[in-house]
């Protein structure tokens, strides 16, 4: 392995290699490569958000962390189309970044429900067909941060400048690294695809709805920071059940734990490192490989930053409170919708939620799809299929364990 294929390893990835390197010369290699990859990625990072910071105003610092995001993101990650119509997509999706954010937050808690519904909803629609690129984690949380840290006036005219140089950015390293990827899937046929019989459709009405929901019942019971409660509910709303469970596990702990050791270092370092915190917090995200870990780190530079209006105390307790809100809310909305109809399976043996034979013969071709989809097959049929959309994931296979167990008790009733 080459110096650059190690570098563009993430971290479980270092990890794994450096676990399985047995000589001591080569393991202390690999252990540097990692540690220079983090510094660097690290050093790129700040100097990009301080350079956003210079030129947009302080104020729009968050427009550089969202661009920088969507950057590294769309080096590698795709829209399952034909390149020319995904990157037509993506300058519509940064459009609704742009404009979105602020028009929720013009006007009430009602208008804000609409527009954030609007906005999800076609986010979900144009960024998410291919449920395996997890691209909401990305593109959702560029939207709530954008509408989390709102500004209005000048500082608007000069985000719409920051936003317009970050979709041109974006646009370009997307379009270089996927240019010759071939796909015969268009634009027309993700709307073709739209069936309120599709897994995937039903997934991406479910986050449009939970999300937008939760921001809205955080409003209107006056907590701070609603766009954590947001963020947590984006982040507990997967396709697959097995992740859903892992994230819960993950990120409430991870907050608690993140609290606890932001006091820490609150009370251990001097006031004028304070503004270190947040990039203690990005280095410690770079060491970490699980999900856990990560919201551990990441709760930091949330904390920092909310601690210089809502107090130290304030911005640990809404902290921990709104990502629990979300996450809960998200489980109980998740259950209540998601799986009420049909959508996944349970893991105990009450979990078939009574489908019906019409709803199980949908669940067969899908899992039948799944099974036989080829890379560089298409089918206008195809309701949950994609290029990259391998059969062999482990995601894949837990979602047809599930469909094929729902199935099984159906024929045996």
């Amino acid at each position: 392995m080459t110096l650059y294929q190690e570098l563009q390893l993430n971290q479980a990835g270092s990890k794994q290699l450096i676990r399985n390197t047995q000589d001591k010369k080569e393991k202390a290699r690999h252990i540097a490569v990692y540690l220079f990859k983090i510094l660097l990625t690290l050093a790129f990072c700040v100097a990009f958000v301080t350079v956003y910071t210079k030129v947009f105003g302080s104020d729009n610092s968050i427009v550089g962390v969202v661009v920088l995001l969507s950057v590294m993101t769309f080096r590698f990650a795709d829209f399952g189309i034909h390149a020319p119509h995904a990157l037509s997509s993506l300058m519509v999706i940064w459009g609704i970044m742009t404009f979105g954010p602020r028009l929720a937050n013009a006007g009430n808690l009602v208008t804000e429900l609409i527009v954030n519904m609007v906005c999800i909803f076609t986010l979900m629609i144009l960024g998410c067909h291919n449920v395996v690129m997890f691209n909401q984690s990305t593109l959702l949380l560029g939207y709530l941060l954008l509408y989390g840290y709102d500004v209005s006036g000048t500082q608007y005219l000069q985000r719409i400048a920051g936003m317009a140089v970050g979709g041109i950015l974006t646009g370009i390293v997307f379009y270089r690294n996927h240019r010759h990827q071939k796909y015969k899937r268009t634009l027309r046929h993700i709307f073709e695809e739209f069936d309120l019989h599709s897994s995937r459709t039903r997934w991406q009405i479910c986050v449009t709805l939970g999300v937008s929901s939760v921001i809205f019942f955080a409003g209107l019971f006056g907590l701070p920071r609603a766009m954590w409660a947001g963020i947590a509910a984006m982040s507990v709303l997967v396709p697959f059940h097995a992740d859903m469970k892992g994230r819960i596990k993950g990120r409430i702990p991870g907050n608690i734990l993140g609290g606890l050791t932001f006091i820490v270092l609150y009370l251990v370092l001097p006031e004028s490192m304070y503004s270190l915190i947040g990039i203690l917090g990005g280095i410690g995200v770079g060491l970490s490989a699980t999900y856990g870990w990560q919201a551990v780190f990441n709760s930091w530079g949330a904390m920092s930053i909310a601690m210089t209006f809502l107090g130290v105390g304030g911005a640990i307790f809404y902290r921990i409170f709104n990502n629990a809100f979300g996450a809960f809310y998200a489980l109980v909305f998740l259950s209540a919708v998601f799986y009420r109809y049909g959508l996944d399976c349970r893991s105990k043996e009450k979990a078939c939620f009574r489908l019906k034979w019409k709803r199980a013969f949908s669940f067969i071709l899908i899992s039948f799809e799944i099974l036989t989809v080829k890379a560089d097959s298409y089918d206008h049929s195809k309701k949950f299929s994609g290029r990259k959309c391998q059969p062999d994931s482990g995601a894949s296979k837990e979602y047809r364990k599930n469909i094929n167990k729902c199935h099984h008790q159906n024929t045996s009733s």
